[in-house]
Formats: structure tokens, C-alpha cells, sequence
């Protein structure tokens, strides 16, 4: 039985599972899986969130490079009191212009974080966008899967109803007891309602497809395979597991870590404040210059917690990136092992199907000559039916292995690198 089709039967039940009998225009296929993956980076809600963080980052990188505002101030002095002071004819007016001057490096170490946290979150961004590529990979496969269980509930359900149309003769002929035909029947309301469940689980994964994606359309089929491509679309190369992603953004996150303690310790050389002005004498009808200068006098405030809590931060983000490349490494190894294990799994399931086919076909040509009986029959479909859907967890489990080592990569399912 060929797995390529896509019944009508299966388009119908999906969509009347999905409410979406409102037009053709109200449901379309999947496109082919490098085209989805272009098409929803603009779309996924879980990108956009992503690309958001990115743009936080670049607005605090670019603030990262202001300068202390200036201050500006009027002062009036002496403008009302009494004796002398009474009146506003002794006032003094005083117009000054001061500005703050960051001293110690302050706003180089402020510029180098804001760059490193940008850094850190355009590597985060690659990670989710690769974690978002290895779910859709999976929705992906688990809806084409889901087709191909539904074409296998419909043609064990085919099967069943002529099993049980040749029981039932036979019962009539007087060749069977009325027991087999009751077996049959049982067989055949187990196949429907096999049936009622794969149309449910198919319409699941089409409408969990549709959501990842953010697609206005749902999506109701796929006429391109991803489970038959396998490794020739994922493609097969050595991995290195320092190129984890994972252990990129850790890198990036300590890099951003270092540089906040360094800022940390620079905000404790105190600040220097310089003023100019010009002040007015109303007695005297006359002006003169004034300049001054401030600074905090640091005999309580050393920035010294703040210092101590940045270092902590860093031992924090050793102790992340040591665990990433741990893990970076171990799943090299288990991922590699993984892809094997489950190409051999897919091989002996279709060896596994190829068989049960060729037994079924023997057991049925035997039951309808009446040399083999009904209960041999069931299991020797049973047994078909196993093999088949073998043989679809095998090809779904292998696009599952194959996407886990490609997401420890950061490396896009197109072969393209973030």
C-alpha cells in the first residue's frame, strides 16, 4: 500500500474534525518543509517574541552611548527680607550651566556591556529560533504521520469488511459456525472505531501544525513528504559539539557576565560635577562669572555589594557554560547513536511490513479455499496492521533523531548556519 496518496476520505475527515467546511479557500497544504521554515520565521508567535528581546537589546546598547545630560539652574538670592534686604533693589541672580563628567571609564564599560548583551541575545535568538525549527520539524512529521495512520485505519477497515463478508457467506454455506461470524464482526466495529480515533488524532496534529506555524490558513494536508526524505534532506556531517548553540549563548551570557563586573567596579570612582554661570547684582547693576566644582566624597557607598553580586554572576555563568558543553558532548554522542539505532529500526520495520503483507496475502488466498480458519486471519491482519504502523512511529522516530542533532548545531534544517 503505497503511503504518497492523500485520500479524499482523509482530506474530508480531517477537515469535518477541524469544523472547516466553510470553502476551499478556508484550509490549504502544508508547503514542502524548507519552504514553511522561510515562510514562518516573519510569522511564529515564538519568534516574534525572540526578535523582540533582540530589539530590546539594541535599544539598551544604543543608550549604552548617551552622555550625562546637562543641568541647567537660576538662583535668586537676597530678593526680599528686611532692613537692607527689604525690596529687591540687593538681589543677586545667578544663571549656571553645570554637567557631569563619568570619570574612571565608566561609559566604555557601560558601551561594552550594552554590546555583549546584545551579542547574548542575538545568540539566544538563533537558539530559539532553532528549538522553534526542531518542534515544527517534529509537528511536521507527526501530521504526516498522522495521514498515513489514517490511510492505514481506512485500508484495515476495507480489509475487515471483506473478511467479514466472507465469514458471513461461509456462515450462510454452512462451511463456518456462527461464532466466526460474530469474530469478524467484532473485528470489523474494532477497525471503525479505530478509524474514529486516527481521523481525531490526525485532525490534533494538522491543527498543532497550524498554530506553531501562526498560519492564517489551517493547514488540512501535505503533498510532500518529509518522512521519506530522511537523511538525504537533513543531510549527514560531523558535528563538533563546541559549535553547540547551547554553548554559544553561554559563552555569549559569561562574556556579558564579565563585563558587568567591570562596569560594577568602575561605578565606584566617584563622578565628577563642573559648573559655570553668570551672576547679576541688582544693587549694583553689575555681573560676574562663578565656576564650581563636586564630587560624592565614597565613605559609605563603594559600589562593593554590587561588585561582589556581578562576580557571583559570572562564577554563575562558568558553572552554565561547563554544564553546556557536558551536555554538548554527551548528546553528540547519544544523537549519533540515536540516528542509527533508528535507521535500523525503520529498515526492519519495512523488511517487518514486507513480510506481514506477503503472509496476510498467503493467510487470505488459504481462508477463502477454506484450509485456514477465521482466527488465523484476524491475527495475521493484526500482525499487518502492527507492522505498518511500525513502520510509521520507525520513519517518525528517524526525522526526530535527525532534527535533535542538527538543533544541538544550530544549524537550520535548509543546511543553512545560523
Amino acid at each position: 500500500m503505497s503511503y504518497h496518496r492523500v485520500p479524499l476520505l482523509a482530506a474530508a475527515s480531517g477537515l469535518a474534525a477541524l469544523g472547516l467546511f466553510v470553502g476551499v479557500s478556508a484550509a490549504e497544504p502544508v508547503p514542502p518543509f524548507a519552504e514553511l521554515i522561510a515562510q514562518v520565521d516573519a510569522t511564529a508567535p515564538r519568534l516574534a517574541e525572540a526578535r523582540a528581546a533582540v530589539a530590546r537589546a539594541e535599544g539598551l546598547a544604543l543608550q549604552a552611548h548617551a552622555f550625562p545630560n546637562p543641568t541647567i539652574g537660576i538662583d535668586r538670592e537676597n530678593f526680599s527680607g528686611t532692613g537692607p534686604y527689604s525690596g529687591s533693589g540687593v538681589a543677586e541672580t545667578t544663571a549656571t550651566l553645570g554637567q557631569t563628567l563619568e570619570l574612571g571609564g565608566k561609559r566604555a564599560a557601560r558601551i561594552g556591556v550594552g554590546r555583549a548583551e546584545l551579542d547574548a541575545a542575538r545568540r539566544r535568538e538563533a537558539q530559539a529560533r532553532t528549538d522553534f525549527r526542531f518542534d515544527l520539524a517534529l509537528a511536521y512529521a507527526e501530521a504526516e504521520a498522522s495521514d498515513r495512520r489514517l490511510i492505514l485505519a481506512e485500508d484495515t477497515l476495507a480489509a475487515a469488511k471483506q473478511d467479514a463478508g466472507i465469514a458471513r457467506a461461509f456462515v450462510q454455506a454452512g462451511r463456518e459456525p456462527e461464532l466466526r461470524r460474530l469474530q469478524a464482526e467484532a473485528s470489523l466495529q474494532s477497525a471503525l472505531a479505530a478509524l474514529d480515533e486516527t481521523q481525531a488524532a490526525r485532525a490534533t496534529a494538522f491543527s498543532n501544525l497550524t498554530a506553531l506555524s501562526g498560519a492564517a490558513t489551517p493547514f488540512t494536508s501535505i503533498p510532500t513528504s518529509l518522512l521519506d526524505q530522511g537523511a538525504s534532506f537533513f543531510g549527514r556531517r560531523s558535528l563538533d559539539p563546541e559549535h553547540s548553540v547551547a554553548i554559544l549563548v553561554a559563552e555569549a551570557e559569561r562574556e556579558a557576565a564579565q563585563r558587568r563586573v567591570t562596569l560594577e567596579r568602575r561605578q565606584a570612582v566617584p563622578d565628577l560635577s563642573v559648573s559655570v554661570g553668570v551672576r547679576r547684582f541688582s544693587e549694583s547693576d553689575s555681573t560676574a562669572l562663578v565656576a564650581g566644582v563636586s564630587a560624592p566624597l565614597p565613605l559609605f557607598d563603594r559600589n562593593k555589594g554590587n561588585v561582589r553580586a556581578a562576580r557571583a554572576d559570572v562564577n554563575a555563568a562558568e558553572a552554565r557554560l561547563n554544564a553546556a558543553r557536558l551536555d554538548a558532548a554527551a548528546a553528540v554522542r547519544s544523537g549519533t547513536a540515536r540516528i542509527a539505532a533508528a535507521e535500523a529500526r525503520l529498515s526492519a520495520a519495512l523488511e517487518g511490513e514486507r513480510v506481514a503483507q506477503e503472509a496476510y496475502r498467503l493467510t487470505r488466498i488459504g481462508y477463502e479455499a477454506g484450509k485456514i480458519d477465521l482466527a488465523e486471519l484476524l491475527n495475521t491482519r493484526r500482525a499487518l496492521t502492527d507492522a505498518r504502523a511500525q513502520s510509521i512511529a520507525a520513519a517518525v522516530e528517524r526525522i526526530g533523531a535527525q532534527a535533535a542533532l542538527v538543533r544541538l548545531t544550530g544549524v537550520a534544517e535548509t543546511g543553512v548556519p545560523q
